[in-house]
């Protein structure tokens, strides 16, 4: 059935579902192909700089459009066959088609070219730092499924590409570990065998952990990094490449142990990740979360490690730095916030305080970049930009920047 023109569309300077003919030139942040025909922008996924392709245009924005990929008419020398037979329709991956050192070329100049168009200035940043596995890295996968129907078969995976609401049906994920694609379809089976006690859709967890995989949020797992464990409930956040975590927090490490440095402050610490795989550094390191819970996990975890020279509170959002007693001259702040930065109220806080340094991880360049200009505006100079590949074959990158003052 065509789908019916809605009733909010501009129709300029294209007409709805109109067919074009285009050159991509380069790639998005968001991973969709760029073309720029007669001085306008229009947003293609799927397809890669180099090529010549015909595209159906489905939105038009303000300084820009929006395309679907119908053909690709002359492809890029660049373009490979992807692994999974779901790519293209999945909303999970948008590099599959591209290979792994092109992935890497592209996010490193993604993160130069927001640093420029965002904040405004020029500066190295160092090359990606690569995955040492680009298949079967994650250690936890989501899918979900809708309010079944009684009889009939159901989708269980994850959100077609620009869809809000319809799934594909995924039996095997290629980024997924081995473990979690083993356990897969019998746990979709169980599923389905279940369907009648579902009342409403709902999200499955499959959490691969010290060989086996864990379905229970909140179940304890565990997770090694280097020679340090860390335990944490199934359903919290952890970092989902334990691959590359070694050498993630390695880095962080030594861009936090400048000259003169004593104590670090981990903000958004978590279970500890950061603060203890960086506590050797350091004569004292503190933790401050917002979550009771996780700061629990935070402090069991030192105990774990025999690790005595940190500490982890639990502490109001807006009195964040109040028990803080460190030297800030001698003080490094390592800073991980959630997907959407820091706030304002938190930087102010941060300000106020006045560390030597800070090391910014983030799992947003985008955010971060808007963030950036507030620690440039109090007086922080740039000293290093590392990106790092924590989700090969996706657009997604965490991108580490150091600041001093």
């Amino acid at each position: 059935m065509a789908q019916q023109r809605p009733k909010k569309f501009k129709a300029e300077p294209y007409e709805w579902h109109q067919e074009v003919e285009l050159e991509i030139v380069a790639l998005s942040n968001l991973g969709a192909g760029i073309a720029k025909p007669n001085d306008w922008v229009v947003f293609v996924p799927f397809a890669l700089p180099g090529e010549k392709i015909r595209a159906r245009v489905w939105r038009n924005e303000g300084n820009c459009s929006h395309a679907d990929l119908l053909e690709v008419l002359v492809p890029s020398p660049d373009r490979i066959e992807p692994h999974c037979p779901h790519f293209g329709t999945c909303g999970g991956c948008q590099y599959q088609h591209l290979p792994y050192e092109k992935q890497l070329e592209w996010k490193t100049r993604q993160v130069r070219e927001l640093l420029e168009h965002m904040v405004g200035v020029e500066a190295e940043v160092q090359p990606t730092i690569a995955s040492p596995k680009q298949w079967n890295y994650r250690s936890k996968i989501t899918p979900h499924f809708q309010r079944p129907t009684p009889g009939e078969d159901f989708p269980i995976g994850f959100l077609e590409f620009n869809r809000r609401t319809r799934l594909v049906d995924v039996y095997h994920c290629p980024i997924a570990m081995d473990e979690i694609n083993e356990a897969l379809q019998p746990i979709r089976d169980e599923t389905r065998r279940n369907a009648a006690t579902f009342k409403k859709g709902a999200t499955l967890l499959l959490r691969a952990t010290e060989g086996r995989v864990e379905t229970d949020h909140r179940a304890p797992v565990a997770e090694a990094v280097g020679d340090l464990k860390f335990n944490f409930l199934a359903g919290d956040f952890f970092q989902n490449n334990p691959f590359i975590l070694e050498s993630f927090t390695g880095h962080a490490a030594e861009q936090a142990s400048g000259p003169g440095q004593k104590y670090l402050l981990d903000a958004y610490c978590g279970s500890g990740l950061f603060g203890l795989t960086l506590a050797k550094n350091f004569e004292q390191v503190v933790g401050i979360e917002l979550s009771e819970t996780s700061a629990d996990w935070a402090r069991r975890n030192a105990l774990t490690n025999g690790i005595e020279n940190a500490t982890f509170i639990a502490a109001s959002a807006e009195n964040l730095f109040a028990d803080i007693t460190f030297n800030p001259g001698e003080t490094s702040v390592l800073i991980d916030p959630p997907r959407k930065g820091c706030s304002n109220d938190f930087l102010n806080q941060l300000f106020a305080f006045g560390p030597s340094r800070v090391v910014y991880v983030s799992c947003n360049p985008a955010t971060q970049m808007r963030d950036l200009k507030e620690f440039l505006n109090a007086g922080y100079q740039i000293e290093c930009i590392q990106p790092f590949d924590l989700f090969p074959q996706t657009r997604h990158l965490e991108c580490v920047i150091t600041l001093s003052r």
